[in-house]
């Protein structure tokens, strides 16, 4: 029966590849940040009427959820795409490169969109083979504090509505540079880090850069003091077998050649694959800050902004889907992953709901949150095939359809 599936979905997908590249091209050329998603919600609305999906409501201003009957009993099966765009001045000289000054696709959620859309071509195409819902969820700001997958939650995307029951499992990919095109890949259990954002900021009185023995503190010394401390956190109490990343990544000390400025601000993250870790290292992070400053004779503030869970997937349905991307691309193109640092808020699903976040190769590419990213279109036939065919073997699989 899958077979027969895999084949019909290969043959759809092979089929919408032109038009899901065109699709990937408008949203890459009309980059919009978090929450701003006003024009790339509208084309999502207007491709999924004009697949001939007719359950479609907003959530959380620019979310999109669209539900695609099946033909007998079964479980539901959220997908998952995210919409916004990245604060970056785009560097690849592509044709269709973006036409908003500072703002690019430079983490493929345009490709998630695309894929997204092909897959509900595909499952509404097939939809009295499917058994169970398939919940569409277009998702706005990923990328920004809190993020937007709180906000669909809180807008009830998790729970039963009038077109369905609540989410059995959830699942989303995310495009990969460092894979090649059309590569799956596939991880266990913890795979991504938390991600809290640092803000700190080092205050003193300032003054003449040629008298700082006449200053009560120097806040551009003790900032460098500041950074090369807080790796000892990493480096001295973070157990071993524990991943973990502490960078700073922005630095503004707003003085001159010969004036010392009267405060300094520095910004940077946390990442971490264990949650008492993470909190012991908030708290380390307050203590080297407050005690640093103080031995060079300045005060600190110290923000840090909590961010997106460790994203864990769960092991059972990754079994069912590494068996099933080797099913449909072959074990050639199905790879194990490492953990990876980088953090998602689909964690936040993953919390409530037995789910999958897995990885399609679209390289060779500049990395991801890099002006020059430009992943290989090709992987779009992939992206949304397997999705599909993912979405239809869970929902007839052997798991319970106990929801969320």
């Amino acid at each position: 029966m899958h077979n027969n599936i895999a084949r019909d979905i290969k043959i759809a997908a092979k089929a919408l590849l032109p038009r899901l590249i065109s699709l990937r091209r408008t949203i890459h050329q009309n980059p919009e940040l978090a929450f701003e998603e006003h024009a790339t919600s509208a084309l999502v609305r207007k491709e999924l009427t004009g697949i001939g999906i007719q359950c479609i409501t907003a959530a959380a201003n620019t979310g999109v959820i669209a539900t695609i009957r099946g033909s007998r009993p079964g479980p539901t099966v959220l997908l998952r795409a995210d919409l916004d765009g990245l604060p970056i001045q785009e560097k690849t000289n592509l044709p269709f490169a973006s036409k908003k000054a500072g703002v690019m696709h430079a983490c493929g959620h345009d490709m998630h969109t695309a894929s997204l859309l092909g897959a509900a071509s595909i499952l509404h195409q097939l939809r009295d083979r499917i058994a169970g819902n398939i919940r569409l969820v277009f998702q706005p700001a990923e990328e920004l504090l809190p993020g937007g997958a709180l906000a669909m939650i809180n807008a009830g995307t998790l729970d039963s509505d009038k077109n369905g029951p609540a989410p059995t499992y959830c699942i989303a990919q995310h495009v990969m540079p460092s894979l090649p095109a059309s590569t799956l890949g596939f991880r266990a259990g913890a795979f991504m880090a938390s991600s809290d954002e640092l803000y700190i900021e080092i205050l003193s009185d300032g003054g003449h850069a040629a008298k700082p023995h006449l200053l009560k503190g120097d806040p551009v010394l003790a900032a460098a003091h500041i950074i090369v401390a807080l790796q000892g956190i990493v480096s001295r109490h973070r157990p071993p077998e524990i991943p973990g990343v502490l960078s700073i990544g922005r630095i503004k000390a707003d003085g001159a050649t010969n004036v010392i400025p009267p405060n300094v601000q520095l910004e940077g993250t946390l990442r971490a694959m264990s949650e008492n870790w993470r909190e012991s290292a908030h708290e380390r992070i307050r203590q080297t800050v407050e005690h640093t400053t103080r031995a060079h004779g300045a005060k600190a503030r110290v923000e840090i902004r909590k961010g997106y869970p460790i994203l864990v997937n769960d092991p059972t349905l990754t079994k069912t889907a590494l068996d099933a991307a080797v099913g449909y691309v072959g074990e050639s193109q199905v790879k194990d992953l490492p953990l990876w640092l980088a953090s998602e808020d689909f964690a936040y699903f993953l919390q409530q709901c037995e789910g999958l976040f897995y990885t399609l190769g679209v390289g060779p590419s500049p990395d991801l949150h890099t002006a020059e990213f430009s992943p290989d279109e090709s992987a779009l036939e992939v992206g949304a095939g397997f999705m599909a065919f993912l979405a239809m073997k869970v929902s007839d699989s052997r798991h319970t359809t106990d929801s969320c």
